[in-house]
């Protein structure tokens, strides 16, 4: 078992041994000018403007909504495999008021995924485009493991609006695929398919979505593995990033013999220290069960702030809860609050 708590038995199910399906790189339209950039949105979230360094912070920029808590892995490094809380789908009437409530407040941009796989969700595609044509949202994205991400959903969602589509891509091989997610080793190459499919998707319907990817950044031989992996992918992005591991709020620090980084401190090349988080001041999360959460590993519900189906969104964002949380994070003394447990391993 390496440092990084995953098999690192070259042989087995690596790239060597069973050639990806392929479109044929040398066919791959060349990449237009990058309009947007995901790294510089994320960094953009990740820093804290002075103005938002206070208890009641201008309404976030950017937010997530989850439209269902449902996920088709169980990665060890996802407190989502525990099974911590229910798991459900949100009610679509819910769901369209918030949008619409967030967006009038000066919400910009909105990821219509949180803790749970969206590609699981029947009206994934209606979602994006009430956001983007009936709430006008300038920017609508979507993170997604890629195992559920066939030709005809992605048409779907980039025929509806999606500005952003990334890939969650952290298996080197069949193998570790299998050992890291708890399904089969095959379907390794389906996520490879299909990131190359959105690729070819994207052009043929000459959408205007950005197609991104990122990985977690371990270190020696499997940092080595997943570059060659990486390498496969590249050519049908606009742009990989790495991250690192993160603990999930406590819930997952030292699973596997893993090592995580304390807090969220965003991606490798612009990490922020973990206090204070800036998940409590410039991004919101929203649960699929109306509920408003101060982090993004909110799997067991210590960070709920306020409750949607009773609170204006507004509201929700400077209750007496968050305004407390924040407090405790400017001052970089999270003892007793729901965050202590995430940065207790720093």
């Amino acid at each position: 078992m390496s440092q990084s708590g995953m098999s690192t038995n070259a042989d087995s199910g690596s790239l060597g041994q069973r050639p990806l399906l392929d479109h044929g790189e040398a066919c791959v339209t060349p990449r237009a000018p990058i309009s947007r950039s995901i790294t510089q949105r994320i960094d953009a979230i990740t820093q804290i403007p002075q103005p938002y360094r206070r208890v009641k912070p201008p309404i976030p920029r950017s937010a997530k909504i989850e439209l269902t808590a449902r996920c088709d892995l169980s990665c060890f490094f996802c407190a989502s495999a525990a099974r911590l809380r229910k798991k459900a789908d949100m009610n679509r009437d819910f769901y369209q008021r918030v949008v619409r409530e967030m967006r009038e407040a000066g919400v910009e941009e909105l990821g219509v995924f949180y803790l749970g796989e969206s590609m699981l969700c029947p009206w994934l595609p209606e979602a994006i485009r009430y956001a983007k044509q009936e709430c006008g949202f300038p920017y609508v994205f979507l993170t997604t493991n890629g195992r559920l991400s066939t030709r005809e959903r992605v048409r779907d969602c980039m025929q509806a609006g999606l500005d952003s589509l990334k890939f969650s891509f952290n298996n080197a091989d069949a193998q570790q695929f299998h050992e890291v997610t708890g399904v089969r080793n095959s379907d390794f190459y389906r996520v490879m398919e299909n990131i190359k499919t959105a690729r070819q998707v994207r052009d043929e319907g000459q959408y205007d979505c950005g197609l991104y990817a990122s990985s977690i950044q371990y270190d020696g031989e499997q940092l080595v593995r997943m570059q060659r992996a990486v390498d496969e992918i590249r050519p049908y992005v606009d742009e990989h990033y790495w991250l690192p591991l993160y603990g999930q709020a406590g819930l997952t620090s030292g699973a596997r013999g893993t090592t995580p980084l304390a807090g969220n401190p965003g991606r490798i090349g612009a990490l922020r220290p973990p206090l204070p988080c800036w998940a409590v001041f410039t991004e919101a999360h929203i649960t699929y069960d109306g509920h408003l959460s101060a982090c993004c590993f909110d799997h067991d519900g210590r960070f709920h702030m306020g409750d949607l189906n009773q609170l204006s969104f507004r509201e929700a964002w400077h209750s007496s809860p968050f305004q407390s949380l924040r407090s405790a994070n400017l001052q970089q003394d999270v003892r007793g609050t729901p965050c202590e447990q995430c940065i207790a391993y720093q």
